[in-house]
């Protein structure tokens, strides 16, 4: 095992930050036990089990890292890293953020009782789409259950007391699987045939995160859109959680709908045109907003797996 010191932008928590990546108590693939974040990753020659814990947060936040690994290289440590930073938003700068609420009477308390959540990111577009896919049309519990089924039949294993834990599948390990295989853990036909369309594509590297960097949002929803079972819900979340646009609020995201609608109180529900025109007074931070909500929701629906108060000391 090698460790080594992360230190996030400030502030920082990682119990929020971890609930906002796993958003689910099921998910099995973003293990949290309280204290530490744990995740396999699958490496080029065999995977890697980390795991993420705070030494301190206030205005110099430090993580520990620990890789339970075969071989470890500078190369490696540097890998592990921008996945970190990454997957729980470590360098982003939240400081503009929370200027801009600082004095609005409804976002402002919502921004500091969640203060230190950082915007996570998934490792992969692949990974991220397929977030989506798996969700679509079905509870979160439900899409949940079903990415760990894919993950233990599909991803890398890697061996740690007391249960095996596995990586979210590549597309090179869905090389041979059909739709069969698929449905054999609970996708439908439609959704296993725009899983193994997705990791087709993705296999010879073109659609990744770099292919949409400079690309404006419009132009990405509608690329997006053209793989099979992709449509602007997944587009938008992909946006949000993938590239890591914090002005995106994906509107067809009936949850997170119905979360604004209970924040503001309002007397009507929302659709996709209502919800844009009620966060253009927070612009350009839908997204956060977004995240903001979830939490609130965890933090309701959750009462014995999420503790609002705990947080690492300086």
């Amino acid at each position: 095992m090698k460790t080594f010191v992360l230190k996030p932008q400030p502030p920082f928590r990682l119990d929020l930050t971890v609930w906002t990546l796993r958003r689910r108590p099921e998910n099995a693939i973003d293990d949290w036990d309280g204290r530490v974040y744990r995740r396999v990753f699958a490496d080029s020659d065999s995977p890697l089990l980390v795991e993420v814990s705070q030494l301190a947060a206030g205005t110099r936040p430090r993580l520990s890292v620990a890789v339970h690994c075969d071989a470890w290289s500078p190369e490696l440590q540097n890998r592990v890293t921008s996945a970190i930073e990454r997957l729980l938003g470590i360098r982003v700068d939240m400081k503009p953020f929370y200027l801009f609420v600082a004095d609005d009477p409804k976002l402002g308390p919502l921004a500091e009782r969640f203060q230190g959540m950082k915007p996570p990111r998934y490792p992969s577009l692949f990974e991220c789409l397929s977030n989506a896919i798996a969700c679509q049309q079905v509870s979160l519990a439900s899409g949940i259950q079903l990415l760990n089924r894919f993950a233990q039949r599909f991803g890398q294993p890697f061996d740690a007391l007391p249960y095996r834990r596995f990586a979210f599948p590549r597309p090179t390990d869905l090389a041979d699987t059909n739709i069969e295989d698929l449905r054999q853990i609970g996708f439908s036909r439609q959704k296993a045939t725009a899983i193994l369309n997705l990791a087709a594509v993705t296999r010879n590297g073109h659609w990744d995160y770099a292919r949409f960097q400079d690309v404006t949002d419009d132009d990405c929803i509608t690329t997006l859109c053209e793989l099979r079972g992709i449509g602007r819900w997944s587009a938008e979340y992909a946006l949000l959680r993938g590239l890591g646009r914090l002005h995106v609020f994906p509107g067809d995201d009936v949850g997170a709908r119905n979360n604004l609608y209970h924040w503001l109180e309002l007397s009507t529900k929302l659709d996709y045109e209502a919800v844009a025109r009620t966060l253009q007074q927070w612009k350009p931070f839908a997204g956060l907003i977004y995240f903001h909500l979830l939490l609130d929701k965890l933090a309701l629906n959750n009462p014995g797996e999420f503790h609002v108060q705990t947080q690492a000391e300086d």
